[in-house]
């Protein structure tokens, strides 16, 4: 039930409101967003990159009902991906894209044109792209427009989420040789009649579907911060006898980064997700949802460093 709620307060312009307003919020923000601008986010990049850490950064864009909102979030990654470059931060740094950023709700083939270019910005550069994967609506569509970009990017990154009751089904197709897949946990709310509404029953899913990718040809990337699950993580790399460049372990900017640091130095390469932009708010709100004692954990982050 709280979860429910943290979701519906983030769809609230009213609580959205409130919630600017608490002085806690600038220092959360600050914590876990690198800045609003391009700027912010090669500043935050540089300091990533010199700690051995890699990157993918996000746009933080996804209400966008218009053309012009969609081709302003496209031009956006191609003038960052065009900085990123410039700065020599490729090809630690990537990209991860919403594709509801541009304009796949309202337009398909607009969505597929403007991430195409992206990924062609990205390629200019010697980086790749990830799409990021969001409600179960939008799930087909999706991995349809992956495809197709994977037939000129083929080293466009995809994102599966274990809450889904699909996700095996789906981990199975995707495990092939050059594929990158973000394996992670799922921040939406969705009906019990596609996605596990149990933390346990999510984690089972996870597990499943971390040893499908771990068998298979392609490049897992592991996105949890669950401790039980990195530590399956690298069991199953053991298992699987896979060197820690095949596979990688990625953590959201500003959590646990102690633990980011430990996993680097064994060895492990370790991205960080790094959202930046003006539209904080939905973002901040599903970390909570994901699970609500990061509430607890949120406020704890904000006097800690660990």
């Amino acid at each position: 039930m709280l979860r429910s709620a943290i979701l519906a307060a983030a769809r609230s312009p009213q609580v959205e409101r409130l919630v600017h307003a608490a002085p806690i919020t600038r220092a959360v923000v600050r914590r876990f967003i690198a800045g609003t601008t391009a700027e912010d986010a090669l500043a935050c990049t540089r300091t990533l990159a010199d700690e051995g850490l890699a990157v993918s950064l996000d746009y933080l864009g996804e209400d966008t009902l218009t053309p012009d909102q969609a081709t302003a979030a496209r031009d956006e990654y191609v003038r960052l991906l065009g900085a990123l470059g410039a700065a020599g931060l490729t090809p630690a740094a990537e990209v991860s894209v919403k594709l509801s950023a541009l304009g796949q709700k309202f337009d398909e083939e607009t969505a597929f044109a403007h991430a195409y270019a992206v990924c062609a910005a990205a390629v200019q550069v010697g980086t790749t792209v990830t799409l990021d994967m969001e409600d179960h609506t939008t799930t087909d569509s999706t991995l349809e427009i992956l495809g197709r970009l994977r037939e000129d990017f083929p080293s466009t990154g995809a994102v599966l989420q274990s809450y889904l009751r699909r996700t095996e089904a789906d981990c199975r197709e995707l495990a092939t040789a050059g594929s990158r897949v973000r394996l992670c946990k799922g921040a939406y709310s969705e009906p019990e009649s596609v996605a596990y509404q149990s933390k346990l029953d999510v984690d089972k899913s996870y597990v499943r579907c971390l040893n499908i990718l771990m068998a298979g040809k392609g490049y897992p990337m592991i996105a949890t911060h669950d401790p039980r699950l990195i530590s399956i993580g690298e069991d199953r790399a053991k298992w699987f006898n896979r060197p820690p460049e095949d596979f990688e372990f990625q953590l959201l900017y500003g959590v646990r980064p102690e633990e980011q640091r430990r996993l680097a130095a064994a060895g492990y390469t370790v991205r960080v997700y790094v959202p930046y932009g003006t539209q904080s708010y939905g973002y901040l709100m599903r970390r909570l949802a994901e699970r609500p004692a990061n509430m607890v954990f949120f406020a704890r982050a904000l006097s800690s460093r660990r």
